[in-house]
């Protein structure tokens, strides 16, 4: 009886313990992008060195002024170094440099449009004329005339919100002029227009490349997201991103323009010499004045970012949507985002961009690794990713809670071979120094 009543006693007490006695403090959550050894999050320090090696030569061989590398594990940053300087014979790169970022500009938009679609605004296979009907009418190229003018037939049918958000609704770019198609966007001044008026009077006038859902090309459909985020919103493109996206994830430096206070900050704009490939000043159509507010914020190229607040983008993405207690997207809207979204149709093409047999496909504003082998990468499968046209790019891997960032500033830096493959490089010499993925 004894025996019983003590443990009665014991139990008794052990039940009321929680009642009486203070909690312990629950541990302060862990710093989001801290720096933290290599070693802790996987790597080995020496062989991460190769990649601070490979940077620096670039930049002492002539190829960059300068540049900037970040890599982030678990959420810690075990990578983070500056190189060169901000313009040639200028002052040095540091962490706080201003970069015109162009094409990383897209998965900006991209995730603003996929709040919308959270919201319920639109969805993927609505015709595009539901929210922009000035494109009721899109005809497409056939051919030319012997004096030059195009040739054309109505398209089949209008392009869907997927092919807008995925580039294979059948607008071009006119980054080039190797196409005719191409060199009439080129030629048409569309990326300079003035208003959004403008910008969509110049684009209905200009034939689609290819009938929508056939071919992914390169083209104007991120602008035309950034269109389709003001008249949802019934905001700004800019002010959109800034109190949506940029306020809540602390990315104080992400805007479409620097302010006078920041120029200083700048990083400085150089393309190779065709010729002698020696870095010259940049002195084209592609140079954004970014001194003042835009006329028109471009969706599809027009922010300027800092390695650290990109990284804090970055970082959102991997995690899921969330970075330090803001939530801009679910867990299974970025899942949506980076999942391979071409169809059999456009990835069977002869000469796709993006195919099975290619190993990467492309997904609503991103790339997308489908197979490490046949992409020749060591990227985890699900690897999702975009540069810029001066050279930046990132790349996110879910499988291995593994990203990088790398900022230079160069136009058309594949015309020196030294840095046509600088972000497939780079990402080599992250993955050899990932010696224990396990960790």
């Amino acid at each position: 009886m004894r025996i019983r009543l003590t443990m009665a006693a014991a139990m008794a007490a052990i039940a009321l313990a929680p009642m009486t006695a203070h909690a312990a403090p629950k541990p302060a959550p862990a710093a989001i992008l801290a720096p933290a050894t290599p070693e802790a999050e996987g790597f080995s320090s020496e062989r991460l060195k190769r990649l601070d090696g490979y940077m620096q030569g670039l930049v002492d061989q002539g190829h960059l002024p300068g540049a900037i590398t970040l890599v982030a594990r678990h959420g810690k940053v075990v990578s983070y170094e500056t190189y060169g300087k901000k313009a040639i014979g200028g002052a040095p790169m540091t962490k706080d440099t201003i970069f015109r970022i162009y094409s990383q500009t897209k998965p900006v938009t991209g995730v603003a449009m996929m709040m919308l679609f959270e919201e319920g605004k639109w969805r993927l296979d609505d015709p595009v004329t539901k929210f922009v009907p000035e494109f009721a009418h899109l005809q497409v190229y056939k051919g030319q005339n012997p004096d030059g003018t195009f040739i054309t037939e109505p398209a089949t049918r209008v392009p869907t919100m997927r092919e807008i958000m995925s580039h294979t609704g059948g607008f071009a770019y006119g980054l080039r002029t190797d196409q005719p198609v191409e060199k009439a966007y080129r030629d048409s001044g569309l990326l300079g227009s003035k208003t959004q008026a403008e910008f969509l009077d110049k684009l209905v006038k200009l034939p689609l490349a290819s009938q929508p859902g056939t071919e992914w090309r390169y083209s104007v459909s991120v602008d035309i997201q950034g269109l389709i985020v003001e008249r949802l919103s019934g905001m700004s493109l800019a002010d959109f991103m800034k109190s949506r996206i940029f306020d809540p994830l602390k990315m104080t430096d992400t805007a479409f323009y620097v302010p006078a206070a920041k120029s200083d900050r700048l990083a400085a704009l150089y393309i190779p010499d065709p010729k002698t490939r020696k870095l010259v000043p940049a002195d084209n159509f592609m140079v954004l004045d970014v001194t003042k507010p835009p006329v028109i914020a471009s969706g599809g190229g027009g922010l300027v970012s800092t390695t650290a607040d990109y990284a804090r983008f970055a970082q959102m993405l991997l995690n899921g949507g969330e970075l330090d207690g803001a939530r801009i997207l679910s867990p299974g809207t970025i899942k949506l985002m980076a999942s391979n979204h071409l169809s059999d149709i456009v990835m069977a093409a002869p000469d796709a961009s993006f195919s099975p047999g290619k190993g990467v496909g492309f997904g609503l504003d991103f790339a997308v690794v489908t197979d490490p082998a046949r992409d020749g990468t060591l990227q985890g499968e699900g690897t999702y990713s975009w540069g810029g046209a001066a050279g930046t790019w990132f790349w996110i891997d879910p499988k291995n809670d593994l990203f990088m960032l790398g900022m230079i500033h160069i136009l058309a830096k594949d015309i020196d071979p030294a840095l046509a493959k600088i972000s497939d490089d780079a990402s080599t010499l992250v993955y050899q120094a990932l010696v224990d993925p396990a960790k």
